[in-house]
């Protein structure tokens, strides 16, 4: 085992994102809990619960050992448990498989990261036990009918090359365009969960938000998320393939203060952070230009929402330094003080 090695700027921000986004599922995963009633779905959530508990404790094991300064994070205070439900026990469900979802692809990410023999083990094992989270809430999806599965499409016969150039144009409106490919037709259909997943969690922090701004905020969120879901259902409608049918992830008229606004802007955060890298690979494996075009806009458009939030965490101090290097001029500067 080679953890005498100092760590690597790599293994720092991967440890010290992965502790920020455990420390807030922690809580958002309690408090589910405490209203949950579908006894096939308590355990799994449960379970997703003791996950993130566990890895900040081998987090924390790994500062200590490091002296690395944890990070702040998320606490107690960060959520009301005293609030009413606020989750159908769907949307719970449905939340877990796409946080798991988002997950498995923030381990892979951090684990090339990394060098460190220990930090790689930490990293590869939370990436075993995040792919068998995210396989449970879809068995439990699926045998409860609650999972929108992709569009199906006529199996290939045959393969063949691409003729044309004409494969690849979509923007001329005189030039008719080719079917959707099996690709393009998969994102789409991703893009249209995820996004409705956050329309709804929009919904629920700006009717609990005590804050004025962040209300506005999320209210705006809202309303893009629910722009580019009607875009691309109606893309895939258009090719006459059926829209996915989103399950009930309804939330409840409650206006109670539930998460803390900290909590509520880093959650949004994250999934902008998950969206745009989801519409940078959408646009990179699609190949028809009008498809591109179309992810290339709307990522610019939840680039600028996202900067609008980060100004908001900003001004109230709700955003968390990530770790830094020190400037070297700034420390001669202080060092000829000194002097």
């Amino acid at each position: 085992m080679n953890n005498n090695i100092n760590l690597t700027s790599g293994e720092i921000a991967s440890l010290w994102t992965n502790y920020m986004n455990d420390s807030m599922s922690k809580w958002v995963l309690l408090y589910m809990l405490k209203d949950l009633e579908d006894s096939d779905i308590i355990p799994v959530v449960q379970h997703a619960s003791e996950l993130s508990i566990s890895h900040l404790k081998k987090m924390k094991d790994i500062f200590e050992k490091e002296d690395y300064a944890v990070p702040m994070a998320f606490e107690e205070n960060d959520v009301n448990m005293e609030a009413p439900w606020l989750y159908t026990d769907t949307f719970c469900l449905t939340y877990v498989n796409h946080m798991a979802r988002v997950g498995m692809v923030a381990y892979s990410g951090f684990l090339t990261m990394c060098t460190r023999e220990d930090i790689r083990d930490y990293f590869t094992q939370a990436l075993q036990s995040t792919a068998e989270l995210y396989n449970r809430t879809l068995d439990i999806q699926l045998e409860k009918g609650i999972n929108a599965r992709h569009p199906y499409i006529m199996v290939p016969k045959e393969a063949d090359y691409v003729r044309s150039k004409q494969y690849l144009s979509g923007l001329n409106p005189f030039n008719e365009k080719r079917p959707l490919n099996a690709i393009e037709i998969s994102y789409l259909y991703m893009n249209i969960m995820t996004n409705a997943l956050g329309m709804k969690l929009c919904i629920s922090f700006a009717q609990t938000s005590p804050t004025k701004e962040v209300q506005e905020f999320m209210l705006r969120g809202k309303e893009i998320a629910k722009k580019h879901l009607k875009l691309f259902t109606d893309l895939l409608i258009k090719e006459d393939i059926e829209a996915p049918e989103v399950p009930d992830v309804a939330v409840s008229d409650s206006t109670t203060w539930t998460f803390s606004d900290k909590m509520m802007m880093f959650q949004i955060s994250l999934l902008m952070q998950a969206g745009v890298g989801n519409y940078a690979t959408a646009a990179a494996a699609s190949q028809r230009s009008d498809l591109m075009l179309n992810y290339e806009r709307l990522s610019l458009e939840v680039a600028a929402y996202s900067k609008s939030g980060v100004d908001i965490m900003i001004k109230n101090k709700w955003l968390e330094q990530p770790p830094e290097t020190k400037s070297r001029d700034k420390l001669a500067r202080e060092k000829d003080r000194i002097d």
